[in-house]
């Protein structure tokens, strides 16, 4: 549900044959789509600044073509985001594997994604713990991606049809938020379900146009905030759409 961001050009070779070795070696060989997804890591991310060995490894390994519909999966691996049901999108990978570095995840910790859209970014959430919370306020959205999560084998990750403002109280306090859309303003809800040295990205700004990618860590209950980068997203409806107009 994100649309592009810009990006630093630069291309690490040591970083493209490592990945071209361990895709190999990983036995995905037989995809057929293992060659673009190994470009799209050794170019769009490597070559850039994406430098978290696990997030690379997590991008190499989820089958993006799998969260898109069958016309579009030759364009599933390239540099743009990609039309989804519902009127969304599926983010460039690019900025999928930058939010998923801004949280530097580890082993074993709780992770709260707004908006799941296709489920892709779930996927990737789902390579780095064993612990995924998604929140989807589209009903269609929300049945679709929870079934290409089940059938792809995504068992750690659980989706709930909701207004992702409010968050998933029930699972909270989490270590990581991730929002997939745009707000004006960081969601109390989110920030109160964060917990203590949490970590929320979310992209802030204008609604309409563009926004930054923000990192926002809880130190003593409050927000300390850090931008990442320029970004465009669609914008979080539902409360957000109330709490901006009024």
């Amino acid at each position: 549900m994100k649309i592009w961001a810009s990006s630093r050009p630069a291309f690490f070779f040591l970083a493209f044959l490592f990945f071209s070795v361990w895709l190999v070696s990983s036995g995905q060989e037989s995809d057929p789509y293992i060659k673009k997804r190994k470009n799209m890591v050794s170019e769009q991310l490597a070559g850039r600044d994406i430098n978290d060995r696990k997030v690379l490894e997590a991008m190499a390994k989820v089958p993006r073509h799998l969260f898109v519909s069958p016309s579009y999966r030759s364009q599933a691996y390239e540099d743009y985001p990609l039309p989804i049901d519902e009127g969304q999108t599926i983010s460039q990978p690019y900025i999928v594997a930058l939010m998923t570095q801004c949280l530097g995840l580890r082993s074993g910790e709780k992770v709260l994604e707004i908006g799941t859209g296709s489920g892709y970014q779930a996927a990737v959430l789902a390579q780095l713990t064993d612990k995924v919370f998604t929140v989807e306020i589209r009903e269609n959205l929300a049945t679709k991606s929870s079934q290409t999560l089940k059938n792809l084998g995504y068992e750690n990750v659980h989706v709930k049809w909701a207004d992702g403002y409010f968050g998933w109280e029930e699972e909270a306090p989490f270590d990581a938020i991730m929002v997939t859309c745009a707000a004006n303003h960081i969601p109390p809800p989110l920030l109160n379900q964060l917990k203590e040295g949490g970590r929320l990205a979310i992209p802030l700004g204008s609604t309409l146009y563009f926004q930054t990618l923000t990192l926002v860590t809880k130190v003593e209950g409050k927000p300390r905030v850090k931008h990442i980068s320029g970004v465009r997203f669609v914008p979080m409806i539902g409360e957000a759409e109330k709490r901006k107009s009024g």
